[in-house]
């Protein structure tokens, strides 16, 4: 029986140990699941827009889409991606912002949208960099005026790049607490915060980023727990508002492009430039 016992445990530890091995060399491909190119042009996403291109420190060429105000004064908007699919997906979120007078910012990351190069966290931090810059530099978007929404991944990425380069205001819509926190919950049985590379720590960084912010949230997400993002709301040094949207799931359109998420972002450009 003790042998049995042992070589039962011992398949088991060769189980998890092959299984942990795996998480570590591929967490990446289940972290980022890019949508693949050819992406529509610009003008067929969203009236009025245009192609540009980005271009990052490390020199890559990245497609965005750039939607300019309804007037010179309009506050501009730079749209962080969640970790799926790519810019074409975030075309009626650029619509009902246009449509409400805003500049508009979509971009691809790196390894998305038929990018070059490999997604990381390191990645995805010079290409949010190169977004900004195009804005302020090429677009002629003075920083008052600029702001930032994140979506679920693209929040992580939007409040690292806050702590650096401080927007006017902050929009996180499904934030988690950092990449673990939200692992542990997809995967219980693994050392998820011992195997990550990317770590993606949102509360700990939205707490030095003293700018209004506003948290957006589905109050049945079955991807990022409600909990986390109210936490991250919790954690924010300058939170405005936090918004909880009844019986929405992570990927349900009411948090892609509904009232609830277009309304405040709108408030908080009225705010930047009333």
């Amino acid at each position: 029986m003790r042998r049995r016992a042992a070589r039962a445990a011992l398949v088991v530890l060769v189980l998890l140990a092959v299984l942990t091995g795996l998480l570590w060399g591929l967490q990446r491909r289940l972290i980022y699941l890019p949508g693949d190119g050819p992406v529509p042009a610009a003008a067929a996403l969203v009236p009025g827009g245009r192609d540009v291109t980005l271009v990052t420190s490390d020199g890559l060429a990245l497609g965005a889409v750039f939607v300019p105000g309804a007037e010179p004064t309009a506050a501009a908007v730079l749209v962080a991606n969640g970790n799926g699919g790519h810019r074409g997906g975030r075309a009626p979120l650029a619509r009902a912002l246009a449509g409400r007078g805003l500049a508009v910012l979509l971009f691809d990351y790196r390894g998305y949208g038929g990018n070059p190069g490999t997604p990381s966290e390191e990645g995805l931090a010079r290409d949010v960099r190169a977004a900004r810059v195009h804005l302020l530099e090429e677009a002629g978007v003075p920083p008052d005026r600029l702001l930032y929404l994140g979506e679920s991944l693209g929040a992580a990425v939007v409040t690292e790049l806050a702590t650096e380069h401080p927007p006017a205001a902050l929009v996180l819509r499904s934030p988690f607490v950092d990449l673990a926190a939200v692992g542990r919950v997809h995967y219980p049985f693994l050392p998820v915060r011992a195997l990550l590379r990317d770590r993606y720590p949102v509360a700990e960084r939205i707490a030095r980023v003293p700018v209004p912010t506003t948290v957006v949230l589905g109050d049945a997400d079955t991807i990022v727990p409600p909990g986390q993002s109210r936490a991250v709301a919790a954690a924010a040094a300058g939170l405005h508002r936090l918004v909880e949207v009844p019986g929405a799931d992570h990927n349900d359109r009411a948090l892609l492009d509904g009232e609830a998420l277009v309304g405040a972002v709108v408030e908080l450009a009225d705010r930047v430039t009333g």
